[in-house]
């Protein structure tokens, strides 16, 4: 990682921590428990990657990553609800997340479905605040909502979870070539949307032009994708403690791109990806070192 990403993570991570905390201040009237149960997973730690994406773009658009501090903090809101969630006996069924106990065998099942969900509606009060906040109108809020919503919802991150579902044992059921396109098709939906709409979370919020949301779409669309083919790959190599969790997507047969292209072919898929995603910021010139700095991170890290 570089000084330069090493220093941005950090002070935007600092900043979203910083935001947190004044967002569950300010809800008094919750219930307690479901406090404690949206803090336990919001505050557990993490990349922070999303928020820290919002706020490159906006600093490629000639904002400011001050601008984007309530919509990253949104966008993180809506992962860590999916997180809950895929932890669920009724999807991945997960005893640990980033190395500790995840939410429903803390909570119980029940009040685990409850903080995703609150997690998640309380994101779009959040984000339509920082609308506001920046005085948007409200066609430029109402694309706001719209932009993370779609990352979120039924042709974003929930679509490509059910997909992902339904590709559980896929071995002797596909070709090669139907396989390759299913798991595009899933990580596009179920790790890329997201991070597609924070990018274009940023660039609204900074005023960012058509011709700039397009270029940051396409750079989200190259990273989310060497992101997840990362995982696949540390999921087979990783350490099992660095990356808090135990099992693995082997055991369980799911369709990854290890399993599909072996270790030396998801590598040169990531590299390629990369590549990719370093041209489509060609044209935003110094302003988006951070994200050439986070395409390369992203194939190298080690959790």
């Amino acid at each position: 990682m570089t000084p330069l990403l090493k220093r941005f993570l950090k002070d935007t991570s600092r900043r979203i921590e910083r935001i947190f905390g004044q967002l569950f201040a300010s809800k008094p009237q919750e219930p307690r428990i479901l406090r404690q149960a949206m803090r336990y997973s919001l505050f557990a730690g993490g990349k922070r990657l999303r928020p820290c994406l919002a706020a490159a773009a906006a600093q490629c658009c000639g904002g400011s990553a001050g601008q984007t501090l309530k919509a990253g903090a949104a966008l993180e809101m809506i992962h860590t609800y999916s997180l809950i969630h895929d932890d669920l006996p009724a999807m991945d069924d997960d005893d640990l997340r980033r190395g500790q106990p995840t939410n429903h065998k803390v909570f119980g099942e029940a009040l685990a479905i409850l903080a995703g969900d609150g997690l998640l509606t309380y994101a779009f009060e959040v984000a339509a605040a920082n609308a506001r906040d920046r005085g948007l109108d409200g066609a430029a809020s109402a694309e706001l909502i719209r932009a993370i919503a779609s990352g979120a919802g039924t042709c974003g991150m929930v679509a490509g979870q059910a997909a992902d579902l339904q590709a559980e044992s896929w071995q002797g059921r596909l070709s090669r070539r139907q396989a390759a396109s299913r798991l595009e098709g899933i990580h596009l939906r179920k790790t890329a949307a997201l991070i597609i709409a924070s990018l274009e979370a940023g660039a609204i919020l900074a005023g960012g032009s058509a011709a700039q949301r397009r270029s940051l779409r396409a750079y989200g669309r190259a990273i989310g994708l060497a992101f997840q083919i990362a995982d696949d790959i540390l999921d087979v190599v990783g350490d099992k403690k660095k990356l808090g969790k135990k099992g693995s997507d082997a055991e369980n047969r799911k369709l990854t791109y290890v399993s599909l292209y072996g270790l030396d072919g998801a590598r040169a898929k990531a590299s390629a990806l990369t590549a990719e995603a370093h041209r489509h910021l060609l044209s935003f010139g110094r302003r988006a070192q951070v994200l050439h700095d986070l395409a390369d991170y992203i194939i190298t890290r080690d959790k």
